[in-house]
């Protein structure tokens, strides 16, 4: 199978590379770097095709048989009206690419797309499965933007698969920027410590999306989240636990606020988001305990 990876130089796209080429699939990245920044990330083997992402259609190889598209500006920042149109059209206009590209080259069949479990909105203690609608927060709206250009790829034939992706346990990402005041011993719960937190490791992640790409029967949303969602002050109590730190240091509300902005809602509210279409199609989490997660990542 030759899979194209759309922002495949990013922390998920990385992990989803190496995994592939260790299964002997080729892989064609399509990355905004450079070649040679491309090529000092990613490990050998992988085409890199350099693509900004805002041209009408995507350069797909007429060869490739399915495309993972993980493109998107970050969002662990202050969200100005510029960021906000940034974090929108990095991940709508890219999509439409992509998809435009699907319709005109009649050759891969399945598209998996990113998105995320801010689909939902803060949901409290509402058990949150894929069946749910949209919130209308920032987040939602731009996942709701995000996934209605991936599902035009449908008229064309194609199978789409939409990631609603949770907080995800790797060496990087949110992981890293969340655990450096625990290794300053001033870590703890972020704000009240009572919202959700639907947490992920990057290996589920990774083998979430080679499900979606080798079974046929999967299609429509699936939330990449570990069977049990976590309040935030039991992960970080966990995080605390495997670093050997305290995590009895909160970070107030207003604190966060004050340094982010909006964008602090995104962490200071949450959704016990689950698994249920991954689960009801035979997914096999390798982990679902959050400290075995954080202790594989960083013990």
């Amino acid at each position: 199978m030759h899979v194209v990876v759309a922002g495949g130089t990013g922390f998920i796209g990385r992990a989803l590379v190496d995994a592939l080429l260790r299964e002997g699939r080729r892989v064609t990245v399509l990355t905004r770097r450079s070649e040679e920044e491309a090529r000092r990330v990613l490990p050998g083997g992988a085409a890199v095709v350099g693509w900004q992402g805002n041209e009408d259609t995507a350069p797909l190889p007429a060869d490739a048989d399915a495309v993972v598209n993980l493109a998107g500006a970050g969002i662990a920042r202050r969200w100005t009206r510029a960021a906000k149109r940034l974090i929108l059209d990095s991940r709508v206009r890219t999509t439409e690419a992509v998809v435009r590209a699907l319709q005109r080259a009649g050759g891969p069949r399945v598209l998996v797309n990113a998105s995320a479990v801010g689909y939902y909105g803060p949901r409290g203690d509402e058990r949150v499965t894929e069946r749910e609608g949209p919130g209308d927060d920032f987040l939602a709206r731009v996942c709701r933007a995000w996934e209605a250009a991936a599902v035009e790829a449908e008229r064309a034939g194609v199978r789409v698969v939409r990631l609603r992706t949770g907080f995800v346990v790797g060496r990087g990402g949110g992981l890293r920027l969340m655990a450096l005041p625990f290794r300053l011993f001033v870590g703890g719960p972020l704000g009240s410590g009572r919202q959700w937190m639907p947490w992920i490791h990057i290996e589920d992640v990774v083998g979430m999306i080679r499900f979606a790409l080798d079974r046929d029967d999967v299609s429509g949303p699936l939330n990449v989240s570990a069977p049990e969602p976590v309040r935030n002050r039991d992960f970080a109590r966990a995080l605390g636990r495997v670093l050997g730190r305290p995590s009895v240091f909160p970070a107030p509300a207003l604190a966060l606020r004050l340094v982010m902005g909006e964008a602090a809602d995104m962490i200071l509210t949450g959704q016990r988001a689950v698994p249920e279409a991954a689960l009801a199609a035979g997914y096999r989490f390798r982990f679902t305990d959050p400290e075995a997660a954080l202790r594989d990542v960083l013990g």
